[in-house]
């Protein structure tokens, strides 16, 4: 097997790498033992990121701790205005034109 990035590993009791479906089998089991709903174990990264993004984290940041190289990836995978942000950039927008016009 062919180390991607030698700064990170995993570490286990084993002389060998783990298979990834280890930890894949060991996350399905965890989530149905805290009667969670099922969520693939990938799901975990887009809600950390969208987790991020709503806790003000800047883009950058969230872009560099999930490793793209462009920050235009993090942009279009997780930030999503929700009803709440587009009513606010609207009633902010109108506030501004308001405040010229007066």
């Amino acid at each position: 097997m062919a180390v991607v990035n030698s700064d990170f590993y995993v570490i286990t009791n084993e002389a060998k790498p783990t298979e990834p479906r280890t930890y894949r089998n060991y996350y399905k089991h965890l989530m149905e033992s805290l009667n969670l709903p099922a969520m693939k174990f990938h799901g975990l990264r887009h809600s950390f990121a969208t987790r991020c993004i709503e806790s003000m984290c800047d883009y950058k940041t969230v872009s560099v701790i999930l490793g793209h190289s462009n920050i235009a990836t993090t942009l279009n995978l997780y930030v999503h205005p929700n009803m709440s942000k587009r009513k606010s950039a609207s009633t902010r927008c109108y506030a501004h034109s308001e405040i010229l016009h007066a």
